[in-house]
């Protein structure tokens, strides 16, 4: 595939996140954090709002977004920061761009958004182009 710097690609990546799709990844993740998954333990003992999603998901799926633009074998480095939580009713965007092409790899600078446009998820991704 042939990327040049300024290329962007931007995919809706979950809409309207389910508790389920958190309680499914907590069996995928072997991640049981009470946080994640019981409304009393992330009310009461730490203060949130509700239960909120795994930041490896909002990963993940940021990382589809990826492959689905790029294609499954070119990602060769993939790395992010948490910016802001992800609660039940999130929809999230996913947004890479082109910011360095050179030797054979391609940089892509990623975000994620919620349907506010408030990022969850921010980073960099090397690709082989």
């Amino acid at each position: 595939m042939a990327l040049n710097v300024g290329d962007t690609h931007e995919a809706v990546v979950v809409e309207n996140v389910q508790r389920t799709h958190i309680v499914k990844y907590a069996g995928a993740s072997g991640d049981f954090n009470p946080l994640h998954h019981d409304d009393v333990a992330a009310n009461k003992m730490a203060g949130y709002p509700s239960v909120f999603a795994h930041g490896m998901l909002s990963m993940g799926l940021t990382g589809r977004m990826l492959t689905d633009w790029l294609g499954p074998d070119a990602l060769k480095k993939f790395g992010v920061r948490f910016t802001k939580q992800v609660w039940p009713g999130d929809t999230l965007t996913s947004r890479g761009e082109v910011t360095a092409v050179a030797n054979g790899e391609a940089t892509i600078k990623v975000v994620t958004v919620n349907q506010n446009g408030e990022s969850v998820v921010e980073g960099e991704a090397i690709a082989a182009v």
